[in-house]
């Protein structure tokens, strides 16, 4: 029996985008916990003793601003060295080889896999914790930070009788958004190969893709802005006399983002909102240990306090943040108001005249999206005047998608119930 450890995306030193236009927001605990997580990483191998860990691209977040990023993990791999670990490891898109123009050499302990085609190499070449272990290691890193092609039809087949590792960053078929398209391939693809563990990398959430053989994206080690939530971390893999792997998540990240749903119906005033919220951020407290917190509270519900959020959101905001700094390390990183007026009842068999109309264009709308692609021309001028943390993913905050039509449904299924309160109210006014 022996064990493994599973990590990507490490992302060390990853600079923070947009951060410091939030008041309060605690820069200096971010800005090193990709060091102080990658620590853990080193910690967790030393204290279960394994054997080796895998690391399936991107270390670094592209080239160093100067040389300590690099020494940082030299020191590292240094301390995992000592404890008579190895380490392999491939590139990705973010440090592939035309990114970097930097370079440190790794204890003798790491072996960094070939970027011009896959390579194998056995565990007892490397040494240290492999070098009574039947071990095979196949893998290849890039050259290049945009790989449009599927590099697994070229991966050897694995070892009769060893047990075979593949280590590949790539976004496998799921492109929808959430990552860029890279080195694509199918499940089928990494089956074809006949391994006993697919250690990949690229995309940020932990996944375990297929069990038999287990196909597993570690997530990355930290979550750095709120579009990375959750619990981070690595993978410990458990290997039996049998060669079956068995895989348990490790969290390893020091400084944690969430997003908090409260539902507010039935809330009178702002205050209740506020009491609501302050519970339930106390049980998030409660759930997460003492970690360090970023929460991002979405209150939703049709409430008679509606009327009061809206009149001062900001003001309410602000008041949320404090409620968040009062239930312990908690930072609360933006606060968003999607309630509705109570008294505004949804259309009715009874409505006449302009109510009618709005919710016929809104459903009309809803429902055409030729015409919804329409908006994004129009507003095409604009888009191009918008600063890059409103558009792009890498920022954190939700990109504004103007080019697909279910970003405009939407911002119409917010912009209704509005509408419709203001013609209810100018029609009390008349």
């Amino acid at each position: 029996m022996f064990k493994f450890l599973h990590a990507a995306d490490i992302h060390l030193d990853s600079p923070l985008r947009g951060l410091d236009r939030y008041d309060g927001a605690p820069v200096d605990e971010i800005r090193g916990a990709t060091r102080r997580a990658l620590e853990n990483l080193v910690a967790a191998a030393v204290e279960q003793q394994v054997a080796f860990v895998v690391i399936a691209g991107d270390v670094y977040d592209g080239d160093w601003p100067d040389f300590n990023t690099g020494l940082f993990f030299v020191r590292q791999m240094s301390k995992l060295r000592e404890a008579g670990i190895a380490v392999v490891m491939i590139s990705g898109n973010h440090d592939a080889d035309n990114k970097m123009t930097r370079a440190l050499e790794l204890p003798d302990n790491v072996r960094r896999l070939a970027t011009r085609k896959p390579e194998s190499i056995e565990g007892r070449q490397i040494g240290f914790g492999l070098k009574d272990l039947d071990v095979v290691f196949h893998g290849q890193g890039f050259a290049s930070a945009s790989i449009d092609e599927n590099v697994v039809q070229r991966y050897p087949l694995g070892r009769s009788g060893a047990f075979n590792v593949g280590l590949l960053h790539t976004s496998l078929e799921m492109t929808g958004g959430e990552h860029a398209r890279y080195a694509p391939c199918s499940i089928a693809d990494l089956v074809s190969r006949q391994y006993d563990y697919w250690a990949l990398g690229h995309i940020h959430k932990a996944r375990v893709m297929l069990e038999a053989p287990p196909i597993v994206f570690p997530g990355n080690i930290q979550g750095r802005h709120i579009r990375e939530s959750g619990s981070k971390g690595c993978q410990l893999v458990t290997v039996d006399d049998r060669g079956h792997p068995t895989v348990e998540f490790v969290p390893l990240d020091v400084f944690r983002w969430h997003e908090l749903s409260v539902a507010a119906e039935d809330a009178k005033r702002g205050d209740d909102v506020l009491g609501l919220i302050g519970d339930a951020l106390k049980q998030l407290v409660r759930q997460q240990g003492e970690l360090p917190l970023a929460v991002r509270v979405i209150v939703t519900g049709r409430c008679p306090a509606h009327r009061a959020l809206a009149a001062a959101p900001e003001a309410w905001a602000n008041q949320v943040r404090g409620v968040a700094a009062a239930a312990g390390e908690v930072w609360g990183e933006k606060v968003k108001f999607r309630t509705s007026d109570a008294s505004v009842a949804a259309v009715t068999a009874g409505d006449e005249g302009p109510l009618v109309e709005l919710a016929a264009l809104i459903q009309e709308l809803s429902g055409d999206e030729q015409r919804l692609l329409e908006l994004t021309d129009e507003l095409a001028a604009l888009k191009k005047k918008l600063p890059p943390e409103l558009l792009s993913e890498e920022w954190g905050d939700e990109p504004l998608r103007l080019e697909q039509p279910a970003f405009w449904r939407s911002v119409l299924e917010q912009v209704e119930p509005l509408l419709r309160a203001r013609l209810l109210a100018e029609e009390g006014e008349a």
